[in-house]
């Protein structure tokens, strides 16, 4: 099986907003497309709201006069099933009903040449069982967009059990010509991005039931400091609660509910109040006209230190690690930066003149009074830092620690003492999500990478992440949160060990 050439035909089933997205990136490609739905009359009032989108684009100057004139030429309703047999790929955006899409595709199967392409849109069900009453269910493969479907790149093209290697070929070289950047990935539950994308709203959501911070101060943790675009409660507030809940439910059951895939019974509760995020006008945020002005802010503010007096002198003592870029950081700030050896074994830490210990999160609270700080995608571009006094800290050191960071330009953020902090265990698992998933070849390390940028804009793959942190660094900030929640959760992956000790090898060697 070959992909079709951009003049062959394409239809499309489903005419909701997902499938007229579908329909005008197969559109502004070139081909014809003819667009189904069940609903009688919602297929035409879909082309119409197509034809709006091009008027807009056209109104943008991304597409010319003739340009869309041609378009909307080779743009039709089509009002039965039977009306699609011209086409060699069929793309489905129907409900998220397992029943109403195997029916579906048995008809398909009925009407379509033996050559044509069918796709799911799925991003829930398992392409595998949507295949699975087909006759011939190898040309069946998932071609999972992300919506908007014409602004976002990625495409997830998915490979079911019984697929036809061929299938998925033609597939990703179709959205490859389409403008798009297709990942190749198996049929395991969430994908490829809803699998590795769990912990990014899962730790947020565990860092808050422990009440170390609130939603808008966690947000702004992982914008300002891990470089993220946006916060997990934000962004979950825009999915929708339901939706996300459900996500995640729904992954937690396929793997067995798993501890890794656990969901949170804060959301939960979120879910059963009604307040669904955006589309509620309310969820961890408020929203909308209903809500002054002063309720939003107060919301959505963080927590923010007040101005310190940086130290005269820090004591840097051993290695930094992930955060060695703050020596540099203190001497421009013009703090005096002393050297002090440390004892083997012994963490690295930034001392504060008053001797209290200023340490990297590495999911363990120590034993002596010191004060974590989280992790930096760049602390040297991060707009702000979380720290964590631990028990027997004086508001002295706090004190200092404090300055120290605004020395350094960086608003702080003061919360509760809890392992792994924000960013650093967010960071440790959506790696060791990552990690395993290359293990079990979901993906390629490569598509990984690729993904989680495009599909939900992470600064950096997780995969490079790991690295550029050190893989042993993410592996004992994990054993260091096994050791205190020890249901599972965070227990390393086989592949992270293997990859944190060969590249611990390769250094000392």
């Amino acid at each position: 099986m070959t992909a079709p050439d951009l003049t062959s035909t394409v239809a499309v089933v489903g005419a909701g907003t997902m499938g007229q997205g579908i329909a005008q990136v197969a559109l502004v490609a070139g081909h014809r497309v003819l667009l189904h739905d069940a609903v009688p009359g919602r297929a035409g009032t879909a082309v119409e709201a197509v034809a709006a989108r091009l008027d807009r684009l056209v109104e943008k100057g991304r597409l010319g006069t003739e340009e869309r004139a041609s378009a909307l030429a080779r743009l039709a309703p089509a009002g039965t099933v039977a009306d699609l047999a011209p086409a060699r790929l069929v793309v489905e955006a129907v409900v998220e009903d397992l029943a109403v899409k195997q029916s579906l595709f048995a008809e398909l199967e009925q009407v379509v040449a033996d050559d044509c392409l069918l796709a799911t849109n799925t991003s829930s069900l398992s392409v595998t069982a949507v295949a699975g009453g087909l006759r011939r269910p190898g040309r069946l493969v998932g071609l999972h967009f992300f919506n908007p479907a014409p602004l976002l790149p990625l495409v997830e093209v998915v490979a079911g059990a019984a697929g036809d290697p061929a299938a998925a070929t033609a597939a990703f070289d179709l959205a490859a010509a389409w403008g798009k950047t297709p990942v190749r990935c198996t049929d395991t539950p969430g994908f490829l991005v809803n699998r590795v994308a769990r912990p990014f709203y899962a730790e947020a959501l565990r860092v808050y039931e422990e009440r170390a911070a609130d939603p808008a101060t966690i947000d702004a943790v992982l914008r300002g400091s891990g470089g993220f675009s946006m916060g997990a409660f934000a962004l979950t507030d825009l999915i929708g609660q339901d939706v996300n809940e459900a996500v995640t439910r729904s992954v937690w059951e396929a793997y067995g509910r798993d501890p890794k895939f656990g969901p949170s019974l804060a959301q939960r509760r979120l879910v059963e109040s009604g307040r669904l995020g955006r589309k509620s006008g309310r969820g961890w945020f408020p929203y909308g006209p209903e809500h002054t002005a002063a309720e939003v802010e107060a919301a959505t503010r963080p927590h923010t230190a007040d101005a310190a007096m940086a130290p005269s002198f820090v004591t840097v003592l051993g290695s930094l690690g992930p955060a060695a870029e703050l020596t540099a950081l203190a001497e421009e700030a013009r703090v005096e930066v002393r050297r002090q050896a440390a004892e083997p074994g012994t963490p690295g830490a930034l001392l504060l003149p008053g001797g209290t210990a200023l340490r990297l999160a590495d999911g363990r609270l120590p034993g002596e009074p010191s004060i974590q700080f989280d992790l930096a995608l760049d602390y040297r571009t991060a707009s702000r830092v979380a720290i964590a006094p631990g028990a027997g800290v004086h508001a002295d050191a706090v004190a200092e620690a404090t300055g120290l960071f605004q020395a350094m330009g960086k608003e702080v953020s003061v919360i509760r003492d809890v392992p792994g902090m924000v960013v650093a265990r967010t960071v440790a698992m959506l790696v060791d999500f990552a990690l395993d998933a290359v293990a079990r070849e979901v993906a390629s390390a490569h598509d990984v990478d690729t993904a989680m940028r495009l599909g939900v804009n992470y600064p950096l793959g997780p995969v490079a992440w790991g690295e550029r942190i050190s893989l042993a660094y993410v592996r004992d900030l994990l054993d260091g949160l096994h050791a205190w929640y020890p249901t599972g959760r965070y227990a390393p992956s086989p592949e992270l060990r293997r990859r944190a000790a060969a590249a611990s090898h390769v250094v000392c060697s």
